[in-house]
Protein backbone atom coordinates (compact mmCIF):
# COMPACT_ATOMS: atom_id res chain seq x y z
CA UNK A 1 0.00 0.00 0.00
CA UNK A 2 1.20 3.49 -0.77
CA UNK A 3 0.05 6.41 1.36
CA UNK A 4 1.33 9.86 0.45
CA UNK A 5 0.97 13.41 1.56
CA UNK A 6 -0.60 14.25 -1.78
CA UNK A 7 -2.40 11.90 -4.11
CA UNK A 8 -3.42 12.40 -7.71
CA UNK A 9 -4.98 15.60 -8.88
CA UNK A 10 -8.46 14.19 -8.31
CA UNK A 11 -9.81 16.46 -11.03
CA UNK A 12 -12.88 14.88 -12.56
CA UNK A 13 -12.59 14.34 -16.31
CA UNK A 14 -15.14 12.49 -18.41
CA UNK A 15 -13.93 9.16 -19.71
CA UNK A 16 -14.93 7.21 -22.78
CA UNK A 17 -15.80 9.00 -26.01
CA UNK A 18 -15.79 12.75 -26.45
CA UNK A 19 -18.46 14.49 -24.38
CA UNK A 20 -20.22 15.94 -27.42
CA UNK A 21 -20.61 12.50 -28.96
CA UNK A 22 -22.36 11.32 -25.80
CA UNK A 23 -24.96 14.07 -25.63
CA UNK A 24 -28.61 13.26 -26.31
CA UNK A 25 -31.31 15.89 -26.84
CA UNK A 26 -33.78 16.21 -23.97
CA UNK A 27 -37.51 15.81 -24.41
CA UNK A 28 -39.91 18.42 -22.96
CA UNK A 29 -40.74 15.99 -20.15
CA UNK A 30 -37.05 15.58 -19.33
CA UNK A 31 -36.48 19.34 -19.33
CA UNK A 32 -39.15 19.64 -16.66
CA UNK A 33 -37.95 16.55 -14.77
CA UNK A 34 -34.34 17.75 -14.56
CA UNK A 35 -35.13 21.40 -13.91
CA UNK A 36 -33.09 21.54 -10.71
CA UNK A 37 -30.08 20.22 -12.62
CA UNK A 38 -30.51 22.64 -15.50
CA UNK A 39 -30.21 25.59 -13.14
CA UNK A 40 -26.79 24.43 -11.86
CA UNK A 41 -24.00 26.05 -13.92
CA UNK A 42 -21.82 22.93 -13.64
CA UNK A 43 -24.61 20.82 -15.17
CA UNK A 44 -27.00 22.93 -17.24
CA UNK A 45 -28.69 21.73 -20.43
CA UNK A 46 -25.39 20.59 -21.97
CA UNK A 47 -24.40 18.54 -18.91
CA UNK A 48 -27.86 17.01 -18.60
CA UNK A 49 -27.76 16.02 -22.25
CA UNK A 50 -24.38 14.49 -21.58
CA UNK A 51 -25.82 12.44 -18.70
CA UNK A 52 -28.67 11.32 -20.94
CA UNK A 53 -26.14 9.91 -23.38
CA UNK A 54 -23.95 8.32 -20.70
CA UNK A 55 -23.69 4.80 -19.35
CA UNK A 56 -22.90 3.35 -15.93
CA UNK A 57 -22.55 -0.30 -14.98
CA UNK A 58 -23.29 -1.36 -11.40
CA UNK A 59 -21.87 -4.61 -10.07
CA UNK A 60 -24.41 -5.72 -7.50
CA UNK A 61 -28.03 -4.73 -6.90
CA UNK A 62 -27.76 -4.98 -3.12
CA UNK A 63 -26.91 -2.59 -0.31
CA UNK A 64 -24.56 -0.25 -2.20
CA UNK A 65 -26.03 -0.83 -5.64
CA UNK A 66 -29.55 0.10 -4.51
CA UNK A 67 -29.03 3.78 -3.61
CA UNK A 68 -26.43 4.25 -6.32
CA UNK A 69 -28.75 2.91 -9.03
CA UNK A 70 -31.73 4.92 -7.83
CA UNK A 71 -29.86 8.22 -7.75
CA UNK A 72 -28.17 7.56 -11.09
CA UNK A 73 -31.58 6.84 -12.61
CA UNK A 74 -33.15 9.89 -10.98
CA UNK A 75 -30.25 12.03 -12.23
CA UNK A 76 -30.97 10.99 -15.80
CA UNK A 77 -28.06 8.73 -16.68
CA UNK A 78 -29.33 7.32 -19.95
CA UNK A 79 -28.12 3.73 -19.73
CA UNK A 80 -27.70 1.81 -16.48
CA UNK A 81 -26.40 -1.75 -16.35
CA UNK A 82 -26.87 -4.11 -13.41
CA UNK A 83 -24.96 -7.34 -12.76
CA UNK A 84 -26.41 -9.67 -10.13
CA UNK A 85 -27.56 -13.27 -9.80
CA UNK A 86 -29.29 -13.35 -6.42
CA UNK A 87 -32.89 -13.47 -5.35
CA UNK A 88 -34.46 -11.05 -2.89
CA UNK A 89 -34.47 -12.23 0.73
CA UNK A 90 -36.41 -10.72 3.60
CA UNK A 91 -33.16 -9.85 5.39
CA UNK A 92 -32.16 -7.68 2.39
CA UNK A 93 -34.95 -5.18 2.94
CA UNK A 94 -33.33 -3.50 5.93
CA UNK A 95 -30.91 -1.76 3.56
CA UNK A 96 -31.50 -2.77 -0.10
CA UNK A 97 -34.05 -0.12 -1.04
CA UNK A 98 -34.36 -1.24 -4.66
CA UNK A 99 -36.53 -4.10 -3.40
CA UNK A 100 -39.71 -4.43 -1.36
CA UNK A 101 -41.66 -7.09 0.50
CA UNK A 102 -43.58 -8.16 -2.58
CA UNK A 103 -40.32 -8.94 -4.41
CA UNK A 104 -39.05 -11.40 -1.78
CA UNK A 105 -38.17 -14.68 -3.46
CA UNK A 106 -37.91 -13.12 -6.91
CA UNK A 107 -34.98 -12.01 -9.01
CA UNK A 108 -33.12 -8.96 -7.74
CA UNK A 109 -32.65 -7.76 -11.30
CA UNK A 110 -36.37 -7.97 -12.08
CA UNK A 111 -37.14 -6.05 -8.91
CA UNK A 112 -34.44 -3.50 -9.70
CA UNK A 113 -35.60 -3.00 -13.27
CA UNK A 114 -39.17 -2.34 -12.15
CA UNK A 115 -38.06 0.08 -9.45
CA UNK A 116 -35.68 2.06 -11.68
CA UNK A 117 -38.21 2.24 -14.51
CA UNK A 118 -40.75 3.63 -12.05
CA UNK A 119 -38.21 6.22 -10.87
CA UNK A 120 -37.36 7.32 -14.40
CA UNK A 121 -38.91 5.78 -17.54
CA UNK A 122 -36.36 7.59 -19.72
CA UNK A 123 -33.54 5.35 -18.47
CA UNK A 124 -32.56 2.22 -20.38
CA UNK A 125 -31.94 -0.51 -17.79
CA UNK A 126 -29.71 -3.35 -19.02
CA UNK A 127 -29.43 -6.45 -16.83
CA UNK A 128 -26.89 -9.26 -16.64
CA UNK A 129 -28.32 -12.04 -14.49
CA UNK A 130 -25.08 -13.89 -13.88
CA UNK A 131 -22.22 -14.13 -11.44
CA UNK A 132 -19.39 -11.87 -12.61
CA UNK A 133 -16.23 -13.94 -13.07
CA UNK A 134 -12.96 -13.89 -14.97
CA UNK A 135 -14.63 -15.59 -17.92
CA UNK A 136 -17.27 -12.92 -18.56
CA UNK A 137 -16.05 -9.75 -16.82
CA UNK A 138 -14.22 -8.15 -19.74
CA UNK A 139 -17.12 -8.75 -22.10
CA UNK A 140 -19.69 -7.37 -19.63
CA UNK A 141 -17.65 -4.32 -18.53
CA UNK A 142 -16.38 -3.29 -21.94
CA UNK A 143 -18.05 -0.24 -23.39
CA UNK A 144 -19.36 1.26 -20.15
CA UNK A 145 -18.01 4.67 -19.22
CA UNK A 146 -17.71 4.05 -15.49
CA UNK A 147 -18.39 1.17 -13.12
CA UNK A 148 -19.90 1.36 -9.63
CA UNK A 149 -18.66 -1.54 -7.52
CA UNK A 150 -21.33 -2.69 -5.08
CA UNK A 151 -19.82 -6.14 -4.50
CA UNK A 152 -19.64 -7.61 -1.01
CA UNK A 153 -16.76 -10.07 -1.36
CA UNK A 154 -13.04 -9.90 -2.09
CA UNK A 155 -12.93 -12.08 -5.23
CA UNK A 156 -15.39 -9.82 -7.05
CA UNK A 157 -13.74 -6.67 -5.73
CA UNK A 158 -10.32 -7.67 -7.06
CA UNK A 159 -11.91 -8.88 -10.30
CA UNK A 160 -13.66 -5.54 -10.87
CA UNK A 161 -10.44 -3.67 -10.14
CA UNK A 162 -8.30 -5.71 -12.51
CA UNK A 163 -10.89 -5.71 -15.30
CA UNK A 164 -11.35 -1.94 -15.05
CA UNK A 165 -7.61 -1.32 -15.15
CA UNK A 166 -7.20 -3.60 -18.17
CA UNK A 167 -10.11 -1.91 -19.97
CA UNK A 168 -9.19 1.62 -18.93
CA UNK A 169 -12.51 2.21 -17.14
CA UNK A 170 -12.64 4.00 -13.75
CA UNK A 171 -14.75 2.54 -10.98
CA UNK A 172 -16.37 4.03 -7.90
CA UNK A 173 -15.39 1.86 -4.95
CA UNK A 174 -17.44 1.38 -1.82
CA UNK A 175 -17.25 -0.94 1.19
CA UNK A 176 -19.33 -1.16 4.36
CA UNK A 177 -19.29 -3.04 7.66
CA UNK A 178 -21.31 -2.36 10.80
CA UNK A 179 -21.06 1.44 11.20
CA UNK A 180 -18.00 1.97 8.99
CA UNK A 181 -17.65 2.64 5.28
CA UNK A 182 -15.06 3.51 2.67
CA UNK A 183 -15.27 5.11 -0.76
CA UNK A 184 -12.87 6.13 -3.51
CA UNK A 185 -12.53 6.39 -7.27
CA UNK A 186 -10.03 3.90 -8.64
CA UNK A 187 -8.45 3.12 -12.01
CA UNK A 188 -8.50 6.73 -13.18
CA UNK A 189 -5.59 7.30 -15.61
CA UNK A 190 -2.54 8.21 -13.53
CA UNK A 191 -4.33 7.48 -10.27
CA UNK A 192 -4.19 4.48 -7.91
CA UNK A 193 -6.20 1.30 -8.25
CA UNK A 194 -7.60 -0.86 -5.46
CA UNK A 195 -4.46 -3.01 -5.42
CA UNK A 196 -2.32 0.06 -4.76
CA UNK A 197 -4.11 0.26 -1.42
CA UNK A 198 -4.64 -3.44 -0.72
CA UNK A 199 -2.04 -5.43 -2.63
CA UNK A 200 -3.27 -8.84 -1.48
CA UNK A 201 -6.59 -10.02 -0.04
CA UNK A 202 -6.75 -11.00 3.63
CA UNK A 203 -6.70 -14.70 4.48
CA UNK A 204 -10.18 -16.22 4.16
CA UNK A 205 -12.22 -15.94 7.33
CA UNK A 206 -10.15 -13.18 8.92
CA UNK A 207 -12.42 -10.34 7.82
CA UNK A 208 -16.09 -10.86 8.68
CA UNK A 209 -18.72 -10.30 6.04
CA UNK A 210 -21.73 -8.05 6.55
CA UNK A 211 -23.77 -11.21 7.11
CA UNK A 212 -21.43 -12.16 9.95
CA UNK A 213 -20.74 -8.76 11.50
CA UNK A 214 -23.86 -6.85 10.49
CA UNK A 215 -24.30 -3.44 8.91
CA UNK A 216 -26.34 -0.39 9.88
CA UNK A 217 -29.17 -0.18 7.38
CA UNK A 218 -28.61 3.46 6.39
CA UNK A 219 -24.84 3.10 5.94
CA UNK A 220 -24.97 1.70 2.38
CA UNK A 221 -27.30 4.59 1.59
CA UNK A 222 -24.56 7.02 2.59
CA UNK A 223 -21.71 5.24 0.83
CA UNK A 224 -23.72 4.19 -2.23
CA UNK A 225 -24.89 7.76 -2.74
CA UNK A 226 -21.27 8.93 -2.57
CA UNK A 227 -20.41 6.37 -5.26
CA UNK A 228 -23.24 7.72 -7.42
CA UNK A 229 -21.97 11.27 -6.91
CA UNK A 230 -18.48 10.23 -8.01
CA UNK A 231 -19.91 8.60 -11.13
CA UNK A 232 -22.02 11.65 -12.02
CA UNK A 233 -19.10 14.06 -11.53
CA UNK A 234 -16.91 11.84 -13.70
CA UNK A 235 -19.49 11.74 -16.47
CA UNK A 236 -19.91 15.51 -16.35
CA UNK A 237 -16.20 16.22 -15.98
CA UNK A 238 -16.76 18.58 -13.04
CA UNK A 239 -15.44 18.98 -9.54
CA UNK A 240 -12.73 17.10 -7.68
CA UNK A 241 -13.07 13.33 -7.51
CA UNK A 242 -11.98 10.88 -4.83
CA UNK A 243 -9.22 9.57 -7.09
CA UNK A 244 -6.07 9.63 -4.97
CA UNK A 245 -8.10 9.79 -1.77
CA UNK A 246 -9.81 7.26 0.48
CA UNK A 247 -12.91 8.51 2.26
CA UNK A 248 -13.54 6.89 5.65
CA UNK A 249 -17.06 7.09 7.02
CA UNK A 250 -17.92 6.45 10.67
CA UNK A 251 -21.71 6.60 10.96
CA UNK A 252 -21.67 5.90 14.70
CA UNK A 253 -19.77 9.14 15.36
CA UNK A 254 -20.87 10.76 12.08
CA UNK A 255 -17.26 11.46 11.24
CA UNK A 256 -15.79 11.72 7.76
CA UNK A 257 -12.05 11.56 7.19
CA UNK A 258 -10.11 11.61 3.92
CA UNK A 259 -6.68 10.04 3.50
CA UNK A 260 -4.43 10.67 0.51
CA UNK A 261 -3.27 7.61 -1.40
CA UNK A 262 -0.94 7.34 -4.37
CA UNK A 263 -0.49 5.04 -7.31
CA UNK A 264 2.02 2.35 -6.42
CA UNK A 265 4.71 2.07 -9.15
CA UNK A 266 5.16 -1.56 -8.12
CA UNK A 267 1.45 -2.41 -8.26
CA UNK A 268 1.06 -5.73 -10.09
CA UNK A 269 -1.87 -4.38 -12.13
CA UNK A 270 -1.43 -0.64 -12.73
CA UNK A 271 2.27 -0.28 -11.89
CA UNK A 272 5.15 0.57 -14.18
CA UNK A 273 5.83 -3.09 -14.91
CA UNK A 274 2.53 -4.93 -14.35
CA UNK A 275 2.61 -8.66 -13.83
CA UNK A 276 -1.15 -9.12 -14.02
CA UNK A 277 -2.00 -8.55 -17.68
CA UNK A 278 -5.03 -10.85 -17.88
CA UNK A 279 -7.80 -11.84 -15.52
CA UNK A 280 -7.00 -14.66 -13.11
CA UNK A 281 -8.94 -17.10 -10.94
CA UNK A 282 -10.05 -14.71 -8.20
CA UNK A 283 -11.65 -17.36 -6.01
CA UNK A 284 -8.30 -19.11 -5.87
CA UNK A 285 -6.45 -15.80 -5.46
CA UNK A 286 -8.58 -14.97 -2.42
CA UNK A 287 -8.33 -18.50 -1.07
CA UNK A 288 -11.97 -19.53 -0.96
CA UNK A 289 -14.91 -20.65 -3.03
CA UNK A 290 -18.00 -18.50 -3.62
CA UNK A 291 -20.99 -19.13 -1.39
CA UNK A 292 -24.02 -20.68 -3.03
CA UNK A 293 -27.09 -18.50 -3.29
CA UNK A 294 -29.37 -19.10 -0.34
CA UNK A 295 -26.66 -20.81 1.71
CA UNK A 296 -26.87 -20.44 5.47
CA UNK A 297 -24.98 -17.42 6.78
CA UNK A 298 -22.55 -18.22 9.57
CA UNK A 299 -22.76 -16.37 12.83
CA UNK A 300 -19.84 -14.28 14.03
CA UNK A 301 -17.69 -16.19 16.48
CA UNK A 302 -16.72 -14.09 19.48
CA UNK A 303 -13.57 -15.51 21.02
CA UNK A 304 -11.74 -14.75 24.28
CA UNK A 305 -11.52 -11.03 24.99
CA UNK A 306 -10.17 -8.60 27.56
CA UNK A 307 -11.27 -5.01 28.10
CA UNK A 308 -9.12 -1.90 28.08
CA UNK A 309 -9.01 -1.78 31.88
CA UNK A 310 -7.35 -5.19 31.93
CA UNK A 311 -4.91 -4.12 29.23
CA UNK A 312 -4.00 -1.03 31.22
CA UNK A 313 -3.51 -3.15 34.34
CA UNK A 314 -1.15 -5.50 32.49
CA UNK A 315 0.83 -2.56 31.08
CA UNK A 316 1.17 -0.89 34.49
CA UNK A 317 2.11 -4.24 36.08
CA UNK A 318 4.83 -4.62 33.47
CA UNK A 319 3.52 -8.04 32.51
CA UNK A 320 5.07 -9.77 29.54
CA UNK A 321 2.75 -9.99 26.54
CA UNK A 322 2.58 -9.17 22.85
CA UNK A 323 0.27 -6.34 21.76
CA UNK A 324 -0.55 -6.76 18.07
CA UNK A 325 -2.41 -4.17 15.98
CA UNK A 326 -4.05 -5.84 12.96
CA UNK A 327 -5.26 -2.66 11.25
CA UNK A 328 -3.82 -1.25 8.02
CA UNK A 329 -0.78 1.02 7.81
CA UNK A 330 -2.85 4.10 7.00
CA UNK A 331 -4.90 3.51 10.16
CA UNK A 332 -1.75 3.14 12.24
CA UNK A 333 -0.59 6.54 10.96
CA UNK A 334 -3.74 8.15 12.35
CA UNK A 335 -3.40 6.70 15.83
CA UNK A 336 -1.66 3.77 17.50
CA UNK A 337 -0.67 2.21 20.80
CA UNK A 338 3.04 2.10 20.04
CA UNK A 339 3.84 3.90 23.33
CA UNK A 340 2.08 1.00 25.07
CA UNK A 341 4.20 -1.52 23.17
CA UNK A 342 1.94 -2.22 20.20
CA UNK A 343 3.30 -3.62 16.97
CA UNK A 344 1.60 -3.29 13.59
CA UNK A 345 0.81 -6.56 11.79
CA UNK A 346 -1.90 -5.86 9.19
CA UNK A 347 -4.47 -8.61 9.17
CA UNK A 348 -3.68 -9.78 5.67
CA UNK A 349 0.00 -10.24 6.60
CA UNK A 350 -0.69 -12.20 9.79
CA UNK A 351 0.01 -15.64 8.26
CA UNK A 352 3.38 -14.38 7.03
CA UNK A 353 4.48 -13.23 10.48
CA UNK A 354 3.49 -16.25 12.57
CA UNK A 355 7.13 -17.20 13.08
CA UNK A 356 7.73 -13.85 14.74
CA UNK A 357 5.07 -14.46 17.40
CA UNK A 358 6.07 -16.09 20.68
CA UNK A 359 3.75 -18.98 21.50
CA UNK A 360 4.86 -18.87 25.14
CA UNK A 361 3.76 -15.29 25.77
CA UNK A 362 0.15 -14.02 25.77
CA UNK A 363 -0.95 -12.23 22.62
CA UNK A 364 -3.40 -9.34 22.80
CA UNK A 365 -4.90 -8.44 19.43
CA UNK A 366 -6.58 -5.15 18.69
CA UNK A 367 -8.04 -3.38 15.66
CA UNK A 368 -10.14 -0.25 15.38
CA UNK A 369 -13.29 -1.38 17.14
CA UNK A 370 -13.19 -5.16 17.46
CA UNK A 371 -14.35 -7.25 14.47
CA UNK A 372 -10.98 -7.81 12.85
CA UNK A 373 -9.46 -8.65 16.19
CA UNK A 374 -12.11 -11.30 16.81
CA UNK A 375 -11.24 -13.04 13.55
CA UNK A 376 -7.50 -12.72 14.07
CA UNK A 377 -7.82 -14.37 17.48
CA UNK A 378 -9.93 -17.19 16.03
CA UNK A 379 -7.29 -17.71 13.33
CA UNK A 380 -4.39 -17.76 15.81
CA UNK A 381 -6.15 -20.10 18.21
CA UNK A 382 -6.89 -22.50 15.38
CA UNK A 383 -3.12 -22.72 14.89
CA UNK A 384 -2.39 -23.39 18.55
CA UNK A 385 -1.81 -19.89 19.91
CA UNK A 386 -3.96 -20.59 22.95
CA UNK A 387 -3.09 -17.39 24.81
CA UNK A 388 -4.38 -15.06 22.07
CA UNK A 389 -7.20 -12.71 23.11
CA UNK A 390 -8.98 -9.76 21.53
CA UNK A 391 -9.19 -6.25 22.97
CA UNK A 392 -12.89 -5.44 23.31
CA UNK A 393 -13.73 -2.23 21.46
CA UNK A 394 -10.27 -1.92 19.96
CA UNK A 395 -8.25 1.27 19.95
CA UNK A 396 -11.42 3.37 20.04
CA UNK A 397 -12.27 1.96 23.46
CA UNK A 398 -8.75 2.73 24.67
CA UNK A 399 -8.96 6.32 23.39
CA UNK A 400 -12.35 6.86 25.02
CA UNK A 401 -11.22 5.48 28.37
CA UNK A 402 -7.61 6.65 28.67
CA UNK A 403 -6.54 8.96 25.84
CA UNK A 404 -9.28 11.46 24.88
CA UNK A 405 -6.75 13.53 22.91
CA UNK A 406 -5.92 10.63 20.60
CA UNK A 407 -7.02 11.24 16.99
CA UNK A 408 -9.81 8.79 16.17
CA UNK A 409 -11.56 7.96 12.92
Amino acid sequence: MTVAGAGGSGQAEPGGAAAAARERPLSPDEIQRYGRHLSIPEVGPEGQSRLAGSSVLLVGAGGLGSPAAMYLAAAGVGRIGLVDHDTVELSNLQRQILHDTASVGGSKLESARARLSAVNPHVDVVTFETRLDSGNALEILEGWEIVVDGSDNFPTRYLVNDACVLLGIPFAYGAILRFEGQASLFAVPGGPCYRCLFREPPPPGLVPSCAEAGVLGVLPGIVGTIQAAEAIKWLLGVGESLSGRLLLVDALRMDFRTLNISRDPECPVCGDNPTVTALIDYEQFCGHQPAEAGADESEEVVGPEIDVAELKRRIESDESFQLIDVREDYEWQICNLEPQGARLVPLQTLPETLDELDRDRPIIIHCRSGPRGVNAVAYLRSLGYEDAVNLTGGILAWAEAYDPDMPVY
